[in-house]
């Protein structure tokens, strides 16, 4: 069953670690997710875009499918199911559609809409157990058409988005969606520390967790972060296990070209990097 991201975060941020949301794109996505979350006996986020949800048909069949996977698969550990960057429209059709957790991006509105927009989605996910995560100030880089330069979150209205009742925060603190570039100037510790200070026992979430070195990782954990989005990590170790299975032959051995064993690598790929990330986090044994 489904569940709120609330009381997960709420354990991690008294615990000082972070629960990891992992981004799903197919069947082979999310079941390698919730095994190895199972197996390590993690709570874990379960995150989709607006786009990832369109590319797996639309919202109530993600949600279907989660729903029969988490019974099939007899998952205990707790696992929410989480709108990723979603617009207003999304995240009304998520609520609909029987999503445990949304996320509104108003990042690129003015703070005054951004403030209104989430007030109401607050009222409306608040009435229906659903947690619910607001952003200030853009994340860098490029995620299904969002782009942001990666600029350092207003602590003030970060206050005032905080003060509205959402379950956590995303702040932009420098991090950006996707490869990290040569020159890129680290995590802005001090913006993030100020944030923490003006909201106190909010979650903080702390998105493009690609390539971020493990020590800030674990620098933003102690200052407040609590979710860890992953998403670009994944689906490099996917690209690069199918690659080499297909470089190496194996699809034209025998049945190789059958789907369930040319997704294979990919997918025991995904559980690997799925691992590491909780390792890093500290949500092993958490759940």
């Amino acid at each position: 069953m489904l569940v709120s991201a609330k009381e997960m975060l709420e354990k991690a941020k008294k615990g000082h670690y972070a629960v990891g949301q992992f981004n799903i794109n197919n069947l082979e996505w999310t079941r390698s997710i919730l095994q190895t979350a199972e197996e390590l006996k993690s709570p874990v986020i379960l995150g989709v875009s607006e786009g990832a949800g369109k590319w797996m048909v639309g919202y109530h069949t993600v949600v279907g499918m989660v729903n029969g996977m988490l019974k099939d698969m007899s998952i205990t550990v707790p696992v929410a199911l989480h709108l990723d960057h979603g617009s207003y429209e999304g995240a009304l059709a998520c609520i609909e559609a029987g999503f445990s957790s949304i996320m509104f991006d108003g990042s690129h509105c003015p703070i005054e809409e951004n403030i209104k927009k989430t007030k109401e989605l607050v009222k409306l996910t608040t009435e229906k157990g659903i947690s619910i995560e607001a952003e200030v100030g853009s994340i860098g880089g490029e995620e299904d058409g969002v782009v942001g330069a990666g600029e350092c979150a207003d602590p003030q209205e970060c206050k005032m988005i905080a003060d509205l009742g959402v379950t956590m925060l995303a702040a932009g603190i420098g991090n950006i969606h996707g490869k990290y570039p040569a020159n890129w100037k680290g995590l802005s510790f001090e913006t993030l520390d100020a944030i923490q200070k003006l909201t106190g026992d909010l979650p903080l979430v702390l998105h493009g967790g690609t390539g971020i070195p493990a020590d800030m990782i674990k620098k933003a954990i102690d200052l407040g972060v609590s979710k860890i989005n992953v998403n670009t990590e994944c689906q490099l170790s996917f690209a690069e296990a199918t690659r080499k299975y297909i470089e190496d032959g194996k699809d034209l051995q025998g049945k190789g070209y059958d789907p369930r064993k040319l997704l294979k690598p990919g997918a025991e790929a995904i559980k690997e990097t799925v691992k590491e990330k909780m390792e890093l986090f500290g949500s092993i044994g958490k759940a």
